[in-house]
């Protein structure tokens, strides 16, 4: 199959969607918890998270345009935090049901049966049944002007991590995690670790790296 431009404009809408979606490959699974200064919680299942940086500890994710309600948007700018919980193969199911559109005083953690937990004083509720949870406070956003998109950005300022899946190193095994990844809007597949590798140089072969197995 191949597609040129124009062939790709002509294409129906939900076709279309459903190819670019996952012509890109996988994507981490992430619920996003936040709560209204009302103190109503909500929970929305996001496929766009992404590294910004380590040092200081950053990441990223996109929220469609802002000309309909958002109100993991507007949760997250009046109290400046949100959580990030990575899915996991047995609240799959769950998980996708947040991505119904409910009313706004209606907190999707009571409508998918997913139970909220707050930890070390932080004011945003995470995902108890997660295994990886981060709690993030917001810095700042940027309007991508091509699609009128907006891409937030948080600083991580909280990390919870099963003692299993971390090694020496600090990297995490998500396969021990069972964190699942996202194919398009409504696909989801699990994680299987292929191999780790030594830093790579120009004319040096490359080593394998404990993964964790």
């Amino acid at each position: 199959m191949y597609f040129n431009l124009s062939e790709l404009d002509k294409l129906p809408s939900r076709y279309r969607a459903n190819l670019i979606n996952s012509c890109s490959g996988y994507r981490p699974s992430n619920l996003l918890g936040t709560k209204s200064l009302k103190g109503v919680t909500n929970l929305g299942l996001f496929n766009s998270i992404m590294h910004i940086g380590s040092n200081p500890a950053l990441l990223g994710f996109v929220l469609r345009p802002l000309t309909v309600r958002r109100d993991t948007y507007d949760n997250l700018k009046d109290t400046g935090v949100f959580t990030v919980n990575h899915v996991n193969g047995k609240i799959v199911s769950k998980s996708h049901k947040t991505s119904a559109k409910y009313a706004k005083e209606v907190s999707e953690f009571e409508e998918v049966q997913l139970t909220e937990e707050y930890l070390d004083g932080f004011d945003a509720p995470y995902v108890k049944e997660s295994k990886i949870k981060i709690g993030c406070s917001y810095v700042n956003e940027y309007l991508i002007k091509e699609n009128g998109c907006v891409m937030i950005i948080g600083a991580i300022e909280h990390l919870y991590v099963p003692d299993n899946v971390m090694l020496e190193d600090g990297w995490l095994n998500l396969e021990k995690a069972d964190s699942i990844a996202n194919i398009g809007l409504d696909g989801y597949a699990s994680s299987k670790i292929v191999q780790r590798y030594t830093y790579a140089k120009p004319n040096e072969e490359l080593e394998r790296k404990n993964h964790g197995s």
